[in-house]
């Protein structure tokens, strides 16, 4: 008897990644992924704001590596894609100087069920917040320049525990 012939494998969803000095709608971001699939009964969205620090801060700086940033976070977009039944995935990150209260980060995740589309975006942060190629510089309400932001180590155990 011959052998079956293995079925091909299933596509990763669409995967969409933008790094942009300008703002971004959450709702318009949403309703794309919605739109391109009707089979989607999960979505789960983290927006990351820049805080004020207390209000000492009048702005925070995000340097990154046009190209790399986005290679990087596309490539960790598809794991993301490899490990959970997603049916979309869009990650935009900001770049430039954020006031106090700006979005700087938009994560969508888009599933038939809600615990892939959780799981899907928590990586994804866990991520963009521990090894994606972004510099944050803190720019002060006196005038002055604050230090550059390092991730927490709680950040990074937060990272630690989708290794494999």
């Amino acid at each position: 008897m011959a052998d079956m012939p293995k079925p091909a494998p299933a596509s990763l969803p669409p995967v969409e990644v933008r790094i942009q000095s300008g703002d971004f709608d959450v709702a318009a971001e949403i309703e794309q992924l919605r739109r391109a699939n009707p089979n989607i009964g999960a979505v789960v969205t983290f927006t990351g704001l820049c805080r004020d620090e207390g209000g000492r801060l009048a702005a925070l700086e995000l340097e990154h590596y046009p190209g790399m940033a986005e290679a990087e976070i596309t490539r960790i977009a598809r794991q993301a894609c490899e490990r959970w039944p997603l049916d979309g995935l869009t990650a935009i990150h900001r770049h430039g100087r954020i006031a106090p209260g700006g979005n700087i980060v938009l994560v969508v995740a888009a599933s038939r069920h809600r615990r892939a589309a959780f799981e899907a975006a928590e990586f994804l942060m866990d991520y963009l917040k521990t090894r994606a190629p972004f510099w944050k510089k803190e720019h002060l309400k006196d005038g002055s320049s604050g230090n550059w932001v390092d991730a927490r180590d709680s950040d990074t155990r937060d990272a630690d525990r989708w290794k494999a």
